[in-house]
């Protein structure tokens, strides 16, 4: 019943690139090159993207006229398809002008040359790499960088479908981080000198904005929540969670109706929440008087915002803004992003729970979530529902952005695997984390890299395409092993 309510996309430009005097040299190899270019857009579009196809760009001259239109359409990647040998004049000002990430293409149609029919023809329609590295050499000349390089045959090639599939993953994760909306909310946690960050900062190295609210904002959508509205959330909460029976810690309960109902009418408040502000996501840390609305809105967000993770709205507790930029790159990447710490060694088995008593993102659940009532909230005040899963099994990668001295931030990127196992029933998340070469050795290499204590943690393997967007962003990135 919890599905994203905006689909993940991106704006993909594409222009292909040849030598213009081979057309009236031999006929008919423009038409065939022109082929190979439309399959090529079409196998883009096949990953849910717009694409812009710039056409055939041949000569120093179209260079510049694609630039305005390239420029004009504002796209958040741009392929170079290198269809056959083109000179690097064709290129040189796109390159320069175009300030977006640039990746070459150069598949070829044909996995292998017919050498017994091979002829010149056949050469130039397969001559996709000749002008590579005269590409890569004329952008660093002009102080600019190519992004990638994709090489491959351009028809069933899964290497090379994987490489571009994976760029336009990454183009959708820039096109939500540009603009985006990462609400800021209350303060940071006493003494938590690791959450503290400047919103300036982060618009200039991620582009969006960050708005800056009290609770008394989500106070004044709660005082609008319906009857209706909370029994509808109810029956959502029923349908997706388990609430099962207590175990052995004495800080949990079955989830009480009490508690079901105000984290329901807190869960809808904070829908009309974001969608009163537009809001991408939210970071937040509020304590309250003890008994006072302030208090029982602000300790009650949990299950809201672990629904609204799995709507692909990051939503993280303890003000840690840098972790929900980071949730929405995993969340944008598709690969879940849940709100994550370490918690205790398993020294016996070579493993660490990996976990958070905040919210969480649903969408990466191995089996159905669990909520418990928790009578306190350790280390914070308040007490109600609490959500408590482990991540799907299987490889897991994590996520940390950090700042060094001079307040530049930093990616602490790091792959491992979640596997089956008991975990506290404590109404927290937790996943029993293995990493190489041991445990212990990983965990110690990932601190000592300077991480705050919270990241973001997602399924599958997906260190390399984190770093790449680290790359493009112009963000320092470490990948720990």
């Amino acid at each position: 019943m919890i599905t994203r309510k905006k689909a993940r996309t991106a704006k993909i430009g594409v222009f292909a690139v040849a030598h213009a005097t081979y057309w009236a040299q031999f006929d008919g190899l423009e038409g065939n090159i022109m082929g190979f270019h439309k399959d090529f857009v079409k196998s883009v579009e096949k990953n849910a993207v717009e694409t812009v196809d710039f056409g055939m760009v041949d000569s120093s001259e179209k260079a510049y006229e694609t630039v305005k239109k390239i420029l004009a359409a504002d796209v958040d990647i741009l392929f170079c398809n290198m269809v056959t040998y083109a000179t690097s004049s064709v290129f040189a000002p796109i390159i320069k002008e175009v300030d977006k990430p640039v990746i070459l293409t150069a598949l070829q149609p044909l996995s292998a040359l017919d050498y017994t029919k091979a002829n010149t023809f056949m050469q130039l329609e397969n001559d996709n790499i000749c002008s590579v590295p005269e590409f890569t050499g004329v952008a660093i000349r002009m102080g600019k960088k190519v992004a990638d390089v994709i090489i491959g045959s351009l028809y069933n090639d899964a290497e090379a479908e994987k490489a571009v599939a994976e760029w336009c993953d990454i183009a959708k994760v820039l096109h939500d981080l540009k603009g985006a909306r990462m609400g800021l909310m209350g303060h940071t946690m006493e003494a938590m000198y690791d959450m503290h960050t400047d919103p300036t900062a982060l618009s200039a190295a991620f582009g969006l904005h960050v708005p800056l609210f009290e609770i008394d904002d989500v106070i004044s959508v709660y005082n609008t929540v319906t009857e209706d509205e909370v029994q509808k959330k109810i029956k959502l909460i029923d349908a997706e969670f388990d609430m099962p029976e207590p175990k052995s810690d004495p800080v949990t309960s079955k989830l009480t109706d009490e508690d079901k109902y105000q984290a329901a009418k807190t869960a809808v408040a904070l829908d009309k929440f974001v969608e009163k502000h537009n809001l991408t996501g939210l970071a937040y840390y509020y304590e309250g008087n003890e008994n006072s609305l302030h208090r029982k809105i602000s300790s009650t967000f949990i299950v809201g915002n672990s629904i609204l993770n799995a709507q692909g709205f990051p939503m993280c507790g303890e003000y840690d803004i840098k972790t929900c930029v980071a949730m929405l790159i995993m969340d944008r990447l598709n690969i879940g992003g849940s709100f994550a710490e370490f918690h205790p060694f398993d020294f016996k088995e070579d493993f660490i729970l990996v976990g958070h008593d905040g919210p969480h993102h649903l969408a990466v659940a191995e089996g159905k979530p669990v909520l418990r009532s928790l009578k306190k909230y350790h280390g914070k005040p308040g007490h109600g529902a609490s959500v408590e899963f482990k991540l799907k099994e299987g490889p897991i990668t994590m996520l940390g952005i950090t700042q060094d001295a001079n307040g530049k931030f930093k990616f602490v990127i790091g792959e491992g695997i979640s596997k089956a196992g008991a975990i506290p029933p404590t109404g927290n998340t937790n996943t029993r984390g293995f990493f190489e070469p041991t445990t212990k050795e990983f965990v110690k290499k990932w601190v000592m890299e300077g991480p705050t204590h919270h990241y973001a943690l997602g399924i599958g393997h997906r260190a390399e395409t984190i770093a790449k967007i680290a790359d493009v962003l112009g963000i320092e990135r470490v990948i720990v092993k």
